[in-house]
């Protein structure tokens, strides 16, 4: 089984390689919004929302 972080660098290098640039714009401007806020918003909520956006455009 390969570590975590192998895991992560191998998705990081996909996403930004193959992810089309319009899904890319959709989710830094869906999810800016939660950064700019006094609290930093949850990890886990900012990863199901971006997955939320990406799969919701893969299927159109």
């Amino acid at each position: 089984m390969i570590s975590v972080e192998v895991e992560v660098r191998i998705a990081l290098y996909y996403f930004r390689n193959y992810l089309p640039d319009e899904i890319m714009m959709e989710i830094e401007e869906k999810l800016l919004p939660f950064y700019l806020e006094d609290v930093e918003p949850s990890d886990d909520d900012m990863v199901k929302l971006a997955l939320t956006i990406i799969e919701s455009v893969l299927e159109e």
